[in-house]
């Protein structure tokens, strides 16, 4: 399960799951980072395009920055992103660091660029922009002037993107993403997984390796993947809405934590709403406390087992009847004995689950 953090149609699923891995940390620049989303323009207006074309030059140069490997097919052809204006006004300044905005002029006007030039660039670039000696505000007031649009050369946007090549840091937290990118692949894993759900095929995930962080990064952005697929054929009126079940194992590892009570979490939105969406949610946890108290309210079947501690079991009594079954799940570790609720049974009744044996011995037919 990669994906290509450079091809075009994947820009904002990579950005995505890089913004799950720096959504904890509180830093300002890494916050207005998060913020920035590819949405491709409308193609016939000129400006927007161009400007579109720029962050994705930026934010692929970051992408290398950061140690993402790179498809020979991506080109590092600035031609109408930086116009002659900017080069005029990189090449004229006169302040402290006019070597530096030089270079970086020329760079700019070399048409054989590899993507470490590109990356200079930006550093340059972003220097340029935030040193408030340099000759860029005068070449934005002009710029501004003459433009059709009024609008600044340096858009909030970009300067999101460039903000990220003034600290080490930025590219060194991204680059955390790295296990999840493959340059040889031109497909959305998500997109592939909801495709093959829909036919009817099993699809197993398997993430007993690799980073928690990122694979539960990678899990949040297949369900969501899932449920907005399944969301758009329902809000389009289609009668026939695909119907698929999405089994958790370990699910205290992936659900929000007890303590959670963010209600636009795609698990807690599953867990209210899947059912109308088609979707359904089954999870195997030995930590019921540690599991949203909203995906708990939603659980309709219940299937308990052994649970040797009492702040699980407490939990576990605030619904339905289990305060009756509390002491035997502590005491009785019978394998397969089992207290089980189901939505069509009114009480929760004890059961003994027979194991389940193939006799390959005798015919199929039997």
């Amino acid at each position: 399960m990669r994906l290509n953090f450079y091809e075009e149609d994947n820009l904002q699923f990579g950005k995505e799951i890089i913004d799950t891995i720096l959504s904890d940390d509180g830093s300002k620049y890494l916050k207005n980072f998060v913020q920035l989303r590819f949405e491709k323009p409308d193609p016939n207006d000129r400006s927007a395009t161009t400007r579109f074309n720029r962050r994705i030059m930026a934010y692929r140069a970051l992408l290398y920055k950061a140690g993402f490997d790179i498809p020979s097919n991506v080109s590092t052809n600035t031609s109408g992103l930086f116009g002659q204006s900017l080069i005029t006004a990189l090449t004229n300044d006169s302040t402290p660091k006019s070597g530096t905005y030089q270079s970086v002029a020329q760079m700019l006007s070399n048409p054989n660029k590899t993507w470490a030039t590109i990356v200079s660039i930006m550093n340059g670039l972003s220097e340029y922009i935030r040193d408030s000696k340099s000759s860029y505000n005068d070449f934005e007031r002009e710029y501004v002037q003459n433009s059709s649009t009024g609008e600044n050369w340096a858009d909030d946007d970009l300067r999101k993107i460039l903000t990220m090549f003034e600290y080490p840091n930025g590219s060194r937290l991204i680059g955390k993403a790295i296990p999840q990118h493959s340059s040889d692949t031109t497909t959305d894993y998500a997109e592939d997984i909801y495709n093959h759900l829909i036919a009817g095929k099993l699809v197993i995930i398997d993430q007993s390796s690799g980073e928690p962080e990122l694979n539960k990064s990678s899990a949040e952005r297949i369900m969501w993947h899932i449920f907005r697929k399944n969301q758009e054929v329902f809000r389009e009126g289609k009668k026939e809405i695909p119907e698929i079940l999405i089994y958790i194992e370990e699910a205290h590892n992936l659900l929000p934590s007890g303590k959670d009570q963010d209600l636009s979490d795609i698990w807690v939105r599953t867990a209210k709403e899947g059912s109308k969406y088609r979707l359904g949610l089954v999870y195997a946890t030995q930590e019921v406390s540690s599991i949203q108290k909203n995906i708990l309210k939603n659980t309709a079947n219940w299937f308990i087992s052994h649970l040797n501690n009492a702040d699980e079991t407490r939990e576990l009594c605030k619904y339905y009847d289990f305060a009756d079954f509390e002491p035997s799940i502590r005491r009785a570790q019978d394998k397969g004995f089992l207290r089980v609720k189901t939505l069509s049974n009114l009480f929760v009744v004890p059961v003994q689950v027979e194991k389940f044996m193939l006799d390959f011995k005798k015919p199929v037919n039997e």
